[in-house]
């Protein structure tokens, strides 16, 4: 999963974003609101950590504002603001979690992957699909009963696929999920992890689905 997040505190967003990062979701971090609102609107996030207090205004004026353009990206808000009736406001103005600082990062991560599920048509965490079997949370998998190690890239692309199991996932909805890892993304990069991911678990499981995208099943 690609995740936004927003926090200019620097010691808790490296915290952050190296413990998201290492369960396999890519991270784009930015510090302030306008820097947020220029990352969230051309790329589809699959989540975003939200600060509350930034420099620049807000993050409750922010999230207003995006629920406002129609833009569903689930949020988490991140802060140490800890009344009920703060709870209360970001919850209304739209937040699909709220966890106060200071945070258990185990505990992110699952609160993550479980706001994640709920925007899933497949809201298992585990998923099967003939003889695969797939842990989303515990980023494990198998086929045919034999552990498969995927690289944090292949998960990126995998974890799209399994959102939707049979839908087909679009060439450039995948290469915005590369790119936050640092990747030079080519005009084959895309087509190169899918390689990968049907060498690992079955070349038939991945169809393509031509001048479109990919589809899982």
């Amino acid at each position: 999963m690609r995740i936004l997040l927003v926090e200019d505190d620097r010691m808790i967003g490296e915290a952050v974003r190296d413990h998201v990062a290492a369960s396999n979701h890519a991270v784009d971090w930015v510090t302030n609101l306008a820097d947020a609102d220029a990352a969230a609107g051309p790329v589809e996030y699959g989540l975003m950590l939200l600060d509350l207090q930034l420099p620049d205004g807000s993050g409750i004026d922010f999230l207003r504002s995006i629920r406002s353009r129609d833009l569903r990206t689930p949020v988490i808000i991140l802060t140490a603001r800890d009344q009920i009736s703060d709870r209360i406001e970001g919850l209304n103005a739209g937040a699909d979690d709220y966890l106060v600082k200071p945070f258990n990062l185990d505990e992110l991560e699952a609160r993550i992957m479980a706001v994640a599920r709920r925007y899933d048509a497949n809201p298992h965490p585990v998923i099967r699909i003939t003889d695969i079997e797939i842990d989303r949370p515990q980023h494990r998998m198998s086929v045919a009963g034999v552990p498969i190690i995927l690289t944090s890239r292949e998960w990126a692309v995998l974890d799209l696929l399994t959102a939707r199991p049979g839908a087909i996932v679009s060439k450039h909805r995948i290469e915005e999920a590369l790119y936050a890892f640092g990747s030079e993304i080519e005009s084959n990069t895309v087509e190169v992890y899918v390689s990968r991911l049907r060498k690992k678990i079955g070349k038939d499981r991945i169809r393509t689905a031509r001048g479109i995208g990919y589809t899982l099943g």
